[in-house]
């Protein structure tokens, strides 16, 4: 006897549920590969994870914290470009007008400044933590040095936001960081250069410093992250423990 078809049936065969959705309910293993290797959004994870790799204190998701860490600094980055101009005779006036005048410029600014406190943090802690378990070990040593490249690039994107403000403390420390870079040998004396562009520390400072850090080591940042995530799927997810 032909059962009839529910509304739910005839609603998941018709051809316009077909097109969005091309796969069935994954009720065994290959099914549940192909959902995960055919979906735009899952495709970065790993089909099978390990059950250690389930348990937060192995990881305390120091990763995940650091990721959302850039979201965070991303999103309230873009709000504070709106109002900040970055100019050597403006920019300090500017700092203050967001926190007084702009409404929840304080807010703003404080979660800006809080959570690149917290993503170096975080992201300090997450390389001690792969180190003390051995994750850097083959195969995974590609991913360990875009892991330490990562780890440079929010100290830059760190140092450069602390300079935008140009207050005291902003002076004096793209100083010193000029004059590291300018005792490097042979080169020292160009890089110094080109940090500061000019021989005196000035607005054609601050353009760079803020080109560095609202376009340059931000791209930098989202491409190694990419190319970080995707190692972690390609080497099987998460190591295992020692």
């Amino acid at each position: 006897m032909r059962r009839e078809q529910t509304l739910a049936d005839r609603i998941t065969s018709s051809s316009v549920w077909r097109s969005v959705v091309r796969h069935g309910y994954p009720d065994n293993q290959r099914n549940q590969a192909l959902i995960i290797a055919s979906n735009v959004f899952l495709h970065i994870h790993p089909v099978k994870i390990k059950r250690y790799a389930t348990k937060v204190t192995y990881t305390f998701c120091l990763g995940g914290l650091s990721f959302f860490m850039f979201l965070v600094l991303v999103m309230t980055g873009v709000l504070l470009m709106f109002y900040y101009v970055p100019s050597s005779t403006q920019a300090y006036q500017n700092m203050q007008d967001i926190q007084a005048s702009v409404t929840f410029g304080q807010l703003m600014r404080n979660m800006h400044r809080w959570a690149a406190q917290g993503m170096v943090i975080a992201v300090f802690l997450h390389m001690g933590r792969v180190f003390y378990t051995g994750s850097y070990k083959p195969p995974r040593e590609f991913n360990w040095v875009i892991g330490v490249l990562l780890l440079v690039v929010t100290f830059l994107l760190s140092f450069t936001g602390y300079l935008l403000p140009w207050d005291q403390l902003a002076l004096w420390a793209i100083t010193v960081g000029t004059e590291i870079g300018g005792a490097a040998p042979l080169i020292g004396p160009k890089i110094d250069l080109l940090l500061r562009g000019d021989y005196d520390i000035g607005q054609s400072s601050l353009i760079r410093f803020y080109t560095l850090h609202v376009i340059f080591l931000p791209l930098a940042a989202a491409f190694l992250m990419a190319v970080h995530f995707w190692r972690i799927r390609k080497d099987g997810g998460i190591s295992g423990p020692l």
